[in-house]
C-alpha cells in the first residue's frame, strides 16, 4: 500500500465521521424542542409547592386552598373531634390504609397517622372524593366529618371513608410546618 492511498483512506475517514457528528447533532438540535415540551410549564412548576398562612384559622374551622387544580382542606379541629377520631377502631373503617403521602405506604389508618402534628389539631386532606370527584361538604354527614352530597359518601372527623360508595380515604398530601403559622403543600 502506497502512502498516498493511506492518506486518502484517512482523509475518507474523517469526511465520514465528520458527517455523522454534524448529523447527529442536527438531529438532536431539532428533537430537543419536542422533548423539552414535555416538561411541566413555569405556572405548573410555581404550584408545585405553595405556603399557606394558618395564624387566623380558629379550632372547629376550615380553609379550602387550591393546590395543582384540586381543593385542599386545611382544618384546625377541635378537642371533640380529635377524640372522636381516635376513639374509632380500625376494624370499622372500609378503609383501613392511612392514605398519608407523609409517612410509609401501608400505615394504619389511626388519627395519629392522618395529622400534620402529633397533638391532632391540623388536619390536611385532598378535597376531592375518593368515589367519582366531587368535592364534599364540611361539616356535615353522619360521622361529623364530610359528605359528598353526589352519591352519599360520609367521611369522618379524619377524612376517613364511614359509608358510601368511596373506596378510599381523603388523600393526605405531602404537608409541613414552616413555621408556627404557615404549611407548606408540596
Amino acid at each position: 500500500m502506497s502512502n498516498a492511498e493511506d492518506h486518502a483512506g484517512t482523509r475518507r475517514d474523517f469526511l465520514y465521521y465528520a458527517t455523522a457528528g454534524t448529523g447527529a447533532v442536527t438531529v438532536g438540535a431539532a428533537v430537543w424542542p419536542l422533548v423539552n415540551q414535555m416538561n411541566p410549564s413555569a405556572d405548573v412548576l410555581a404550584l408545585s409547592s405553595i405556603r399557606v398562612d394558618v395564624g387566623s384559622l380558629e379550632q372547629g374551622s376550615q380553609l379550602t386552598v387550591k393546590w395543582l387544580g384540586k381543593p385542599v382542606f386545611i382544618r384546625r379541629r377541635t378537642d371533640e373531634e380529635i377524640e372522636a377520631a381516635r376513639n374509632v377502631e380500625l376494624s370499622e373503617l372500609p378503609d383501613p390504609m392511612a392514605e398519608n403521602a407523609n409517612i410509609a405506604d401501608g400505615s394504619p389508618a389511626t388519627d395519629a397517622n392522618r395529622t400534620l402534628d402529633e397533638a391532632g389539631e391540623w388536619l390536611i386532606m385532598m378535597g376531592v372524593c375518593t368515589h367519582l370527584g366531587c368535592v364534599p361538604l364540611g361539616d356535615a354527614g353522619d360521622f361529623g366529618g364530610w359528605f359528598c352530597p353526589c352519591h352519599g359518601s360520609h367521611y369522618d372527623t379524619a377524612g376517613r371513608i364511614r359509608r358510601g360508595p368511596a373506596p378510599r380515604n381523603l388523600p393526605v398530601p405531602v404537608a409541613e410546618f414552616v413555621d408556627e403559622t404557615t404549611i407548606k403543600l408540596g
